[in-house]
C-alpha cells in the first residue's frame, strides 16, 4: 500500500501508525512490513519571503534528487480546516510526502508551517527527520512585498500585521535565512546546501 496507514495484510487503517525504524507494524493484526523512512524538508517562513520564487529554481537545480512541492495547492475544500494549526491539511501533506518517499525521492515542502504544527501529528512517524528552514525578511521590506501583491490575494493591513508577527516568531523556531538584500541565486544556493546537508550529499559545483 502506498498509503502507509493501511495494513497490506488485514486492511486495517491506523489512526496512529506504529513504526520501528524502517518497519511499520499493524496494531490490529501485528503484521510488519518495510517502508522508506526518508527525511522531509520544510521550507517555511512568512508569505513574501521568497518560498514560491525559490521553489521552481530549487526544483531545477535538484531535479533527480528531491521532489519540490508547494503546499498551497491543497489549501482547498475539506482540507481548509479552521482548527488551529490546520491538522487535517498538515496530515494530508505528510501522508502525501510519505507516499512520494516510497518512490525513493525526499520531498521539499514549501509553505508557511511551524514545527509545532507537524511534530505532534501521528503521520510524523513516517519520516526519519523533519528539517526546517525559514526564509524571513526585514519587516518593512516584507510589508512592501505583501502590499504589492495582486488584489485577489486579499492582503489587507490586518493580515499583513499577522504575517509580520509570524516572521518575527519563526526566527526563534527554525533555522532562518534573511532574503531582504540577497539575490535569488544566492538564496537558492543556500537552500540547496541546506537540503544536501540533510541528505548528506555534497553541494553541486
Amino acid at each position: 500500500m502506498l498509503d502507509l496507514r493501511i495494513c497490506p495484510a488485514c486492511g486495517d487503517r491506523a489512526e496512529r501508525p506504529i513504526a520501528t525504524g524502517e518497519t511499520l507494524v499493524c496494531g490490529r493484526c501485528g503484521h510488519r512490513w518495510p517502508f522508506r523512512r526518508l527525511p522531509l524538508f520544510a521550507l517555511t517562513g512568512p508569505s513574501g519571503a521568497g518560498k514560491s520564487t525559490v521553489g521552481p529554481a530549487l526544483a531545477a537545480r535538484m531535479s533527480g534528487d528531491v521532489v519540490v512541492l508547494e503546499q498551497d495547492v491543497l489549501w482547498t475544500g475539506a482540507l481548509r480546516d479552521d482548527v488551529p494549526g490546520h491538522p487535517a491539511f498538515r496530515a494530508a501533506w505528510l501522508r502525501m510526502a510519505a507516499m512520494l518517499h516510497q518512490n525513493g525521492r525526499p520531498v521539499v515542502l514549501c509553505g508557511t508551517v511551524a514545527p509545532p504544527e507537524l511534530e505532534p501529528l501521528p503521520e510524523r512517524v513516517f519520516f526519519a527527520e523533519v528539517h526546517y528552514l525559514a526564509l524571513v525578511a526585514d519587516p518593512a521590506a516584507l510589508r512592501r512585498r505583501l502590499r504589492a501583491r495582486p488584489a485577489w490575494r486579499e492582503w489587507d493591513e490586518e493580515r499583513i500585521d499577522e504575517m509580520l508577527g509570524f516572521n518575527a516568531w519563526i526566527r526563534g523556531q527554525a533555522d532562518h535565512f534573511d532574503t531582504t538584500e540577497v539575490p535569488l541565486d544566492e538564496t537558492v544556493a543556500h537552500v540547496e546546501k541546506w537540503v544536501r546537508a540533510g541528505l548528506k550529499q555534497p553541494a553541486a559545483t
